[in-house]
């Protein structure tokens, strides 16, 4: 006879990222979604992590941004985040300029918007027609108010005869911007792999950008920053919450329009969506607030 397992214990609705953070040194934070929704900046969050820099916290945002940390610097300060909110930014953007070192010398091609060009500066790479590449990366929808990844289908099924990989800059699926959800480059990185693609990813929830935020945390604070002592802060379930797992840290999940209907969390809300799931945060919240 098999014996019963028992339910996880219920996930706890907090008022405040003091009740969940006694014991941490860094706060590895998630922008779109936690600090704003891509047109106005959450006021609560930005004085959450600044108060939490006060005491001699370090906060980092970590972001699946499609581009390098400056042009996400720049982006998020028109937005309103007040720059002493953060210590610094690494984006998925910075991990998939490091990948692409290996493609200096090989025709690839950009699948994605203009404004996320500011990823290939300054490195000498070749672009060509999509189905003249050695490779593509992906950095989102060419327009994103009125495309699925199902707009792609046809592409893809022509990059999939020729067997070019492919590099998602952004894993995200959907992301939250004012009252709207838009697809991101993940979808149509996931549509690529249902076919049969092949996809390395440069963001969240894979390892090499906590790799790299995990480094800059340790040569902001002087010294390496043990895991136990690092949260990571953000909405996504598939890449804030389960990337936290992987990399080893604990996490606060922030409640958006991504995963939550207006946003509005209670006991029956979080046991759906963490129904089964492997990585579950040590509290939920409906938005950060200090």
């Amino acid at each position: 006879m098999s014996t019963p397992t028992s339910s996880p214990p219920a996930i706890p609705i907090v008022s405040t990222v003091a009740e969940v953070a006694a014991g941490t040194r860094a706060w590895l934070v998630d922008i779109w979604g936690v600090m704003h929704n891509g047109v106005a900046p959450f006021r609560p969050a930005a004085e959450a992590t600044a108060a939490f820099r006060k005491r001699g916290g370090i906060v980092l945002l970590v972001s699946n941004a499609p581009r390098p940390a400056a042009s996400v610097i720049a982006q998020i300060t028109t937005i309103g985040v007040p720059r002493d909110a953060y210590d610094g930014v690494v984006s998925s953007g910075d991990v998939c300029r490091a990948m692409l070192a290996d493609w200096t010398t090989r025709p690839i091609h950009h699948l994605g918007p203009d404004r996320d060009k500011p990823v290939f500066e300054g490195l000498p790479l070749r672009f060509v027609p999509a189905e003249q590449a050695d490779m593509v990366v992906c950095t989102g929808l060419l327009n994103d108010d009125t495309e699925t990844a199902e707009t792609y289908r046809p592409l893809l099924e022509r990059l999939l005869a020729k067997r070019i990989p492919m590099i998602c800059a952004n894993p995200d699926l959907t992301v939250e911007r004012g009252n709207r959800v838009v697809y991101c480059a993940g979808a149509i990185a996931g549509l690529y792999e249902q076919i049969g693609g092949e996809v390395t990813y440069a963001g969240k929830p894979h390892l090499p950008i906590y790799d790299m935020a995990f480094a800059r945390v340790s040569q902001i604070a002087g010294s390496t920053v043990p895991r136990e002592a690092v949260m990571a802060i953000g909405d996504g379930l598939r890449t804030d919450i389960a990337g936290a797992e992987r990399a080893g840290i604990r996490s606060l999940f922030i409640a958006s329009g991504v995963h939550v209907e207006g946003g509005r969390i209670d006991a029956a809300v979080l046991e759906t969506l963490f129904a089964g799931a492997r990585a579950r945060p040590v509290a939920a919240m409906q938005g950060l607030s200090p």
